[in-house]
Formats: C-alpha cells, structure tokens, sequence
C-alpha cells in the first residue's frame, strides 16, 4: 500500500470515528437532537414524518377508529352532535377543522365562571338518538339564566402531538399577567380543572389530548368513559329509561389510546411551496408580522421537550401561538371557561391557516383580513397598525398568512 492511500483511509477511518461519536452523542444531547429534526410537518392528514413502523400502525388504527360511525346500539347518545370524530374535523382532510360547530352556554356570577353543570353542561347538544326522541326529546335547549352563549368551531387537530409535546417550562417562561415587562401583552397561562396546564381547547382548560378526547367523546358523540362512566343529562334531567341501551363506560382505555394515538401522531402541515415571484411577498409579510408584534402572541415556535417518542422530541414546532389566555376585547366576549373570562381566548395556532374557511372562534371572519379587524383587547395596538399600513403592505401581510 502507498502512502498516499495509507494517508487516505487512515482519515477515512478517523472521520468514520467520528461520525459514530457524534451519533452516539446525538442520542442523548439536546444540542445534537437540534439539528436532527428540524421541519417536522407534512401534507395535511399525513402521520409525521419519521414514524417507526409500530407508531405508523398506531396511526392508521387510530384514524379507522376515528372515522367510524357509531350508532345507538354502540352508545351514541342518547344527546349529541356528531356521530363519528371526523364528522367535526374532515376539512380538507380527516383530522382538520369541520363546518358543524357546537352550541356552548355558560353563566357569569360575581367573576366566576359557571359551566352549567347541574343545567346539563356548557355543551348543548343539538340531536338525539330515536329512542330518546321518541321520548318526546330531541335537542337540549339554553338555559334561560345563561350570560353567554357561542356557536363554536372546531379546530384542525393538525400537530396537537406536538403541542401536548411541549414542556410546561416552555409555556410557562411566557406568563405574564400583570404586563411585567410593560409591552401591553398580558398572556397568562390557562388551567384545567385541576390545576394542570392547560393548551387545548378554546378557553385552554384541557390539558392533556386524552383529556380532550374524553371531553369531545362525551359531549360530542354521547359515549361514557372509563373516567365518566356516567350518561349526560338533558338539561340536568334524568334520562327516559330505556333510551341507552349500551352498558357503561362504552368505550375503554383502549379506544380512547388509539384516538389519542391517531392524533399524537398527526403532522402539522407543512408550508407552502411558492414561487420565487411569491415568495419576496411571504418573506416581506413575515418581516411585517414580526414588525406589528403580531408574533407576540402568535409565538412563531415552542420547542417540545425530551418524551416517550423521538420522533416528538426536540421539535421545534412552529405553531405560531404562546398557547396562553389573552384578553381580545368585548367584541369577542361571550362564553366563560374554567379560568377564562368570556374576553379571553387561548391564542390560536395558524399553522395551516391556508386549509381553513371560516376564523375565530364562531368562525364570524370570512377571510383572514376580517380576522385582524376584528382583534381587540390587548391585539387592539397591532389591529390599528395594521389598517395603516399601505395597500401593498397589507397585501404582502395576507399572503405570508395563506402561505401558512
């Protein structure tokens, strides 16, 4: 052997060294898992990208558990408003937002919200099963006493994985109250029942995705759990007997794991793919939505924490929201929830805006531009910032948004 080959696979070798170092390091340093995974989304309805075989599985078991219809002898109802999980989220694929909304009613007394619970509940089922009508019952109604009432949407379940994935430390770094650093944003973090963290659902009072499985099963689809094995009642009357026919709980921990495992793994969509001439105009948006401190609540990302499934952890995910409660305004202002004013609502996250019809929480914004407008409370500074700006300006804003 030569030298000069000599020379070349001893670096061969010494760079093959290292590369197995690295690795090796990569697995347990959060500095190496930066660069492992970056960009973790997909085209909407897809799993994210990187999945094992086994959690690919889980997907696809969960999402066929997700889509199926269930009817009264399954224990539907006897109340509802869907009778599968994708009647809510099929837009534009299962698993994203919906154009059925649900009627919610709550009432306000001395600051403190009530949820109606010996009314029924804050969720007013619009249907019922046909044993239950033939009861004479087909729908609850408002209580009469209720300060607030909303036709709420639901929202695209897209990267929810990854939000639940995310660290309290994360969130909780971003409470601010009292404005203590005096910016005019007064995020504060919201709270389940139990006090837990919360970073779903409109108000932020679910905590967990099981939790907001078992919510929306409940009172979505009517189906008792492991943790509620007990029916709705109709306005906070008892059922008719002989209108539930299904032995309580309905469904188990199984199917509430393989839900949970449809939606833990389901990508946030990915950007758009512009053109060059387009992407001058994203690129100009962007810098103006910083440039508004649109970003203050619309976080552009939250970095996920170290958990049970790498392909989660260390993402950085780009949701554009800080997940907190901000105050929006009396334009805005109708329901409570558990640690919610009927003015607060947990920042919206707008990834996969494009996808989406009808925003805010009713969906009374047609387009993306009604949305902004209609922004009060502590958004009231960046809304007027954003009537002054030039048409062009303005233009260059909209389309960094539907691009996202």
């Amino acid at each position: 052997m030569t030298a000069h080959r000599h020379r070349i696979l001893s670096r061969n070798l010494t760079v093959l060294m290292l590369c197995s170092t690295v690795l090796m390091l990569c697995s347990s340093v959060t500095a190496c898992e930066r660069t492992r995974v970056r960009g973790v989304a997909a085209e909407p309805g897809q799993p994210i990208p990187g999945l094992q075989d086994a959690e690919t599985g889980r997907f696809l078991l969960g999402k066929a558990v997700f889509e199926r219809l269930v009817v009264q002898e399954e224990g539907l109802g006897p109340l509802f408003n869907a009778d599968r999980c994708s009647s809510c989220h099929n837009i534009p694929t299962t698993g994203g937002s919906g154009t059925l909304t649900v009627t919610k009613a709550t009432r306000l007394v001395a600051d403190r919200c009530d949820l109606l619970e010996a009314e029924g509940g804050d969720n007013i089922q619009q249907r019922a099963t046909p044993l239950l009508e033939a009861r004479g019952v087909t729908r609850e109604t408002i209580p009469a006493d209720a300060t607030g009432r909303a036709r709420i949407e639901a929202p695209p379940l897209y990267g929810l994985g990854l939000v639940q994935a995310i660290a309290e430390a994360e969130i909780l770094r971003r409470d601010d109250p009292d404005d203590a650093d005096g910016d005019g944003i007064s995020g504060r973090v919201g709270r389940d029942a139990n006090g837990h963290v919360g970073r779903f659902s409109r108000k932020a009072d679910v905590a967990t995705i099981e939790g907001f499985i078992d919510t929306a099963l409940r009172f979505e689809i009517g189906l008792t759990t492991p943790a509620h094995p007990e029916e709705e009642r109709i306005n906070g009357r008892p059922l008719p007997p002989g209108v539930d026919p299904m032995r309580d709980p309905e469904i188990d921990d199984n199917g509430i794991g393989r839900l949970a495992d449809y939606i833990r793994f389901l990508a946030p969509p990915a950007r758009e793919a512009a053109s060059a001439m387009a992407s001058d105009s994203i690129r100009r948006g962007g810098q103006l939505f910083e440039g508004l401190r649109c970003h203050a609540c619309h976080s552009l990302s939250l970095r996920t924490g170290t958990g049970s499934f790498p392909s989660l952890s260390g993402v950085e995910a780009r949701l554009y929201s800080d997940l907190l409660l901000h105050d929006m305004g009396p334009a805005l202002a109708d329901v409570c929830g558990t640690n919610a004013s009927p003015s607060e609502w947990r920042t919206s996250m707008l990834w996969g805006l494009r996808y989406r019809g009808r925003l805010m929480h009713d969906g009374r914004a047609a387009d993306a531009r009604s949305a902004i407008l209609l922004h009060g409370g502590e958004a009231q500074v960046s809304r007027d910032l954003f009537s002054r700006l030039s048409a062009a300006e303005q233009t260059d804003l909209l389309r960094f948004l539907a691009s996202l």
